[in-house]
């Protein structure tokens, strides 16, 4: 186990002029041994990802390219290699699995031809020993019917199955080394844990060593033996992952360490409950099966949903994708129709409202994306993204961009980046520009769905505390959508967990923290990622 597989000494991956550093990675020395997982942590943009790449001869170049160093792999210096031989160790000795299959995964052709391309290009099996290779390796990552799923299209798995084919596709040759690039952060808890027990059950009867890519410390404690903390290009701690974990030396692993939510509750006030504010009554939604055939067909999103807010809380939305939380929140802020049942806001029942009637009842129920970038226009400048609200109620301009530049302020943005737009931000400052240009029209409610889910842990504890914060000041109510328990507990003063279109359990936080009494619940919180440490440890002041 003491065989070092992967050699990365004094690397160096050098940006283009103009860029907010001279170099990507820096000076990096990385050991990586036969039958361990490393994790190389940082937020984004400290250079984890392309030091990645450059392993495997992917960078970007001529304009982002190996300045010094080297990385020897199987007695070879990978930095001097042709294209050629870099393509022949590719997928053969090193396989790698990307964060988001979908743009991995051609989605013109089948996933068994995909898989079985790696076998036509490495070796000269005959059509049915390649096809015979397929089928028994999707069975080796317990994807389901394995025969069928080598005839889908990558459109017709989810996300958690596209990722297993990726998985399947990168063990195909059982590499000596495999990459794994944050592939699973866009999962569900459930999944993710299905995935990490994979990768190392896999990893363990192959002898493989695997370089996981991942900003989560929950996953470093559920998987590493070796950890490394990368910040803006430069290795600032390495060593053992408890050593990592439990004892921090550098300020900025104990800052990101603060910054993880923890499967702990918190102690904070629980706040009063008042008025009902916002309701679903029996909210009932399918949606049709596509094709001719398939009238009569479809997928029931909501199943008869009750549920109410009250003045002043913050109610949480907790489940899997599927289980109808992010449909119940369009439809309660009515950009999404209910096939039956009531929406009710302040009393009043607005479900059939056409979009003329509604629109006085849109200042009092904003929402915040999961995507900023892809809800904020690309071509608009921010103040005029912010103003664009107050101005079709009739602010007038010159008060409109002065409300604009003062919630920018209250965002916590400097007020002279209204000039600015969207793409010349990082993604937790998108995200407070989505706040602000919901609080612009000034509304009672928020509805936030998935608002952090895809932040680093650092930028996701600022915009969670910024929630908390401003919800106070303004004596908001809000409904917050998570997959993630641990955020659910930090912020919300109730729960209800949702599961193919119905609440299952809802109740006060500490109580279903406590005792969760329905076995999906309990699964959901026995799956969060390093769950035992993350309830056992101490959070870590910087």
């Amino acid at each position: 186990m003491s065989d070092i597989i992967l050699d990365i000494a004094g690397l160096t991956i050098g940006l283009p002029k103009g860029a907010d550093r001279e170099a990507a990675v820096q000076s990096m020395d990385l050991k990586l041994r036969a039958g361990e997982v490393t994790c190389l942590i940082g937020e984004s943009g400290s250079g984890k990802s392309l030091a990645a790449r450059a392993v495997l001869g992917l960078l970007p170049a001529p304009r982002v390219r190996v300045t010094a160093g080297s990385i020897t792999f199987g007695g070879q210096d990978m930095t001097k290699l042709s294209p050629q031989d870099l393509a022949k160790i590719r997928g053969a000795r090193i396989g790698m699995i990307f964060q988001e299959p979908m743009t991995a995964l051609n989605p013109l052709h089948t996933i068994g031809r995909q898989i079985e391309e790696v076998f036509r290009i490495h070796t000269d099996f005959g059509a049915a020993e390649r096809r015979s290779r397929v089928v028994k390796l999707l069975a080796d990552v317990h994807l389901p019917d394995p025969a069928k799923i080598a005839s889908s299209y990558p459109h017709q798995l989810s996300g958690g199955q596209r990722q297993r084919a990726m998985i399947a596709m990168a063990l195909a040759l059982e590499p000596k080394l495999l990459i794994a690039d944050e592939p699973t952060t866009a999962l569900d808890v459930t999944t993710q844990a299905q995935i990490l027990h994979l990768i190392s059950e896999l990893q363990r009867e192959h002898g493989t060593a695997v370089l996981f890519i991942t900003h989560d410390f929950g996953v470093v404690a559920d998987i590493a033996d070796q950890v490394a903390v990368l910040q803006k290009g430069i290795v600032v701690e390495s060593g053992t992952r408890d050593a990592v974990l439990n004892n921090p030396q550098h300020p900025y692993t104990q800052a990101l360490l603060a910054a993880v939510p923890r499967l702990v509750m918190p102690n904070r006030v629980r706040a009063e409950a008042g008025t009902v504010v916002l309701e679903s009554s029996k909210a009932r939604k399918a949606y049709q099966a596509p094709g001719l055939f398939a009238r009569g067909r479809g997928t029931v999103a909501l199943d008869g949903v009750d549920i109410q807010l009250y003045r002043g809380e913050t109610l949480g939305l907790v489940g899997e994708s599927g289980s109808g939380k992010s449909t119940l929140a369009r439809a309660m802020t009515r950009l999404l129709s209910i096939d039956s049942g009531d929406i009710i806001l302040n009393g009043e029942d607005i479900s059939q409202l056409t979009t003329r009637a509604m629109r006085p009842h849109r200042q009092k129920i904003q929402m915040i994306f999961q995507d900023p970038y892809a809800s904020l226009d690309p071509r608009q400048r921010i103040i005029d993204v912010i103003s664009e609200g107050p101005i079709i109620h009739g602010v007038p301009l010159a008060e409109a961009h002065a409300r604009a530049r003062k919630l920018l302020g209250l965002v916590g943005l400097d007020p002279s980046a209204a000039e600015r737009y969207p793409h010349e931000f990082s993604g937790g400052q998108r995200q407070r520009v989505g706040i602000a240009r919901a609080l612009a029209v000034e509304p009672d409610i928020l509805v936030a769905d998935e608002p952090v889910s895809a932040l680093d842990v650092s930028v996701q504890a600022q915009v969670l505390d910024l929630l908390a914060d401003i919800k106070a000041k303004l004596h908001l109510s809000m409904l917050f959508v998570t997959h993630d328990l641990r955020v659910a507990l930090q912020i919300c003063d109730r729960i209800a967990v949702m599961r193919h279109g119905s609440i299952v359990e809802l109740g006060d936080t500490a109580d279903i923290f406590a005792a969760p009494k329905h076995e999906y619940t309990r699964a959901l919180f026995a799956a969060v990622p390093g769950a035992a440490w993350s309830q056992g440890a101490e959070r870590v002041v910087a």
